[in-house]
């Protein structure tokens, strides 16, 4: 029954972020998302040629045979593993939803552009940021390396932490694992350019779709977390605005989901993202969002973990609020 699957679908999410911000992804155990990623790195390989038409026809296929191929292979699993025993099944799955997630991770990852940052080692700090950015890094200076920063953490609140919620809470490891494979093959094929703009048409669409709701709820959160932190006294932030701001922003961005956490965080820090970024030598211009109010430091990437951290909390809390809303209700018609 629905009100009984919500609140332990809840409870396993819970444990599954627990278990993610203890042990993070240790390099030691095989993870799914690697996994997924081998498969469509040999399949571009031998699937990505011929003409326009069938590279998109080949894309198309190659998405449904990942996407779907990993929810069933997943709940096949966990079936299998429940007919031997349901702790079985339960271990598997908490661990299985802990890697879908990406809150250890990612404050990791913000951490160690931060420190060397701070002690004024650029070098270091960009060697960081290229370990975590797509973007050439060798000739960044101070601010270009706390704009990289802010915008990969305010981006992956979503592909990283929300949206993986988000849909396990409706359809526990098999559907969030499902999603980290529309995610994966976004960011291996879903670029607008000579080589994937076919092949990784379904995979960039698919991957719109599934962020588009995630992406707006978080940045939701990422508002009152603002605000919180601006009443308690933790953070200054420019909240009010920031909503309408982003708004106004957000859709300049040429995803038309990266751009809405991206804008937020600049409305709320009160910097400027965006502008000139270099990918292999080659220039791409993105459009700015926010206000250069503040010029970028080291200590925006700060807020900005504190922001993450915020969002994914209050999402949490929403979603308590949601299910036994619902709960509620679906117990009263019976």
């Amino acid at each position: 029954m629905l009100s009984d699957y919500l609140p332990a679908a809840l409870v396993m999410v819970v444990v599954a972020i627990v278990i993610d911000l203890i042990v993070g992804d240790p390099r030691s155990l095989p993870h799914p998302v690697v996994l997924i990623g081998r498969f469509i790195s040999a399949f571009e390989r031998l699937w990505n040629r011929g003409s326009a038409y069938q590279r998109r026809v080949s894309g198309v296929v190659l998405t449904i045979i990942v996407v779907g191929g990993v929810w069933s292979v997943s709940w096949l699993i966990l079936v299998l593993l429940a007919q031997l025993h349901p702790g079985l099944a339960l271990i598997a799955e908490l661990w299985l939803l802990s890697t879908t997630l990406a809150i250890k991770g990612l404050g990791d990852a913000a951490r160690a552009v931060i420190k060397p940052l701070a002690q004024g080692d650029l070098a270091a700090s960009r060697i960081a940021l290229g370990m975590i950015v797509g973007r050439d890094t060798h000739n960044l200076h101070e601010a270009e390396i706390t704009r990289g920063a802010v915008e990969t953490v305010a981006e992956n609140t979503v592909d990283g932490i929300t949206a993986p919620l988000f849909f396990a809470l409706i359809g526990g490891a098999p559907l969030a694992l499902a999603y980290k494979a529309v995610n994966t093959l976004d960011s291996m094929v879903g670029y607008r350019n000579q080589r994937y703009a076919d092949f990784g048409f379904a995979s960039a669409k698919l991957d719109d779709v599934a962020n588009w709701i995630p992406a707006r709820l978080t940045v939701l959160c990422l508002w009152l977390a603002g605000l919180l932190l601006s009443i308690s006294g933790v953070l200054h932030l420019r909240w009010q605005g920031a909503l309408r701001g982003t708004c106004r922003d957000a859709p300049r961005h040429p995803s038309p989901n990266a751009g809405w956490p991206e804008a937020m965080v600049a409305r709320l820090l009160g910097v400027q993202l965006g502008g000139t970024n270099y990918y292999q030598g080659v220039v791409s211009q993105r459009a700015t969002l926010g206000e250069p109010l503040e010029v970028l430091q080291v200590a925006h990437i700060t807020a900005t973990v504190r922001l993450m951290h915020g969002a994914w909390l209050l999402f949490m809390l929403l979603s308590v609020a949601v299910i036994a809303g619902l709960s509620f209700i679906f117990k009263g018609l019976l």
